[in-house]
């Protein structure tokens, strides 16, 4: 997929919209319906995905957006994205399989390998409007730097090539799987959400047994959708998961876990909430010794700070993985080879609960040893506070980046 990003106001003015009021849409089926549900995000900070159901009007807005002065085309998906962070390191070899078009395939990096199944002749397109902290739009003031991300994508909302990744696997002898793009689905009928789930749960069983399989989850609307990826075999059949804090609250609401009746994070997400849903996601879905599960580790990552929570026994190296999903946000924001320190700032809670449903333990931050572990019932937790970038050069792709980084440095043992 290929990713047009701009200023969200410039463009908007070439589309010939005006600041309004703002309003959450699950689909979008209008201009108005982008309009509304940008602003509504804006005024959070919050990064969001939505899917526009006009195919007409969605290709008359990318037409325009592409003829934009300052339109940039970059990788996008989050397998994609997750792929060139992966494929920076040399001696690693990645195979891509999704709906590729001829300008995703130019802008792939070399040690990135796309099966002939998996290209296309045309692009599909996700567009991308961004803004800084601070930034205006009528009335409204951005308090975070984020981003907003819609697209008309029905090649990977039919999770069109699953099959050939799978059938691509015996060849190419990965040592570990990443899977994404689940949340496209919610363009799809629910009779088709309800087939192709099933067709993913049994795609992950013939995965050969010993490889770890990571799903990175997106920004949602569909609690139902949400609701079937937990209970209906997709969690148990992963071992690892990458989500954010948006993604977060919503899974728990769907599937009514812990801190459920919570209707939006109030400002940073609290620590011990974030901790008691991420113990219950693997205290209920993730492996013991009564339940047939593979999943072990979760990385969550918001903008302050990120938490990988791992089941004892089947992972090593956490320290390392989490700091350097942490280094590689500030990184990559600021467009930065090394952490620059004019350019950054702590804004991660200097002490928190490590949990609000049980007797949880009071942390203080200690800066000469930044992350912070605990420990709940055979599940242990490796916080790290971020450096966070003051002015951002680019948000989208942080959560793959985070992700990647995380993976490439955690280490899964053997017997797994």
């Amino acid at each position: 997929m290929a990713l047009w990003r701009g200023s969200a106001y410039a463009g908007f003015q070439a589309l010939g919209l005006s600041p309004g009021n703002g309003k959450d849409h699950s689909i979008l089926h209008s201009r108005n319906d982008l309009e509304e549900a940008f602003i509504h995000f804006m005024g959070k900070g919050a990064a969001a995905e939505r899917f526009f159901s006009d195919k007409e009007t969605f290709h008359d807005i990318a037409q325009v957006a592409s003829e934009f002065p300052g339109a940039q085309h970059y990788v996008g998906g989050n397998a994609a994205l997750i792929g060139q962070k992966f494929a920076a390191n040399s001696d690693l070899k990645v195979l891509l399989c999704g709906p590729v078009g001829p300008k995703l395939h130019e802008l792939l990096d070399d040690n990135v390998f796309v099966p002939p199944e998996s290209l296309q002749e045309v692009d599909e397109f996700h567009l991308i409007l961004e803004y800084q902290a601070g930034e205006e739009w009528g009335q409204l003031k951005a308090p975070h730097a984020n981003r907003f991300i819609f697209s008309h994508d029905l090649s990977n909302g039919a999770m069109n090539m699953l099959e050939v990744f799978v059938s691509s696997l015996e060849e190419f002898q990965p040592d570990l799987v990443v899977l994404s793009g689940l949340h496209m689905m919610e363009g799809q009928s629910k009779e088709l959400q309800r087939k192709r789930l099933l067709e993913v749960v049994t795609s992950i069983s013939d995965i050969p047994t010993g490889i770890p399989v990571h799903l990175e989850l997106a920004s949602m609307t569909n609690r139902e959708l949400m609701s079937s990826i937990v209970h209906q075999q997709v969690f148990p059949a992963v071992t690892s998961l990458g989500l954010n804090e948006q993604e977060l609250l919503f899974l728990t609401q769907s599937a009514s876990g812990p801190h459920s009746s919570l209707s939006s994070w109030n400002g940073v997400p609290d620590v011990g909430m974030v901790s008691d849903i991420l113990f219950w996601i693997l205290k209920e879905h993730g492996r013991s010794k009564s339940r047939a599960s593979d999943l072990t580790r979760i990385h969550f990552h918001t903008l302050v700070y990120h938490i990988l929570a791992t089941v004892d026994g089947h992972w090593a190296n956490q320290l390392a993985a989490v700091a350097a999903g942490a280094r590689v946000a500030g990184t990559q924001a600021c467009a930065t080879e090394t952490i620059d320190t004019s350019r950054v700032s702590l804004r991660a809670p200097q002490e928190f609960m490590t949990s609000h449903s049980e007797a949880g333990s009071r942390i203080v931050l200690n800066p000469n040893k930044p992350v912070v572990e605990w420990h709940r019932e055979g599940i242990s937790f490796h916080f790290t506070p971020v450096l966070v970038c003051k002015d951002p050069i680019r948000t989208v792709g942080l959560g793959d980046a985070i992700s990647a980084e995380g993976l490439f440095y955690s280490e899964v043992h053997p017997h797994y």
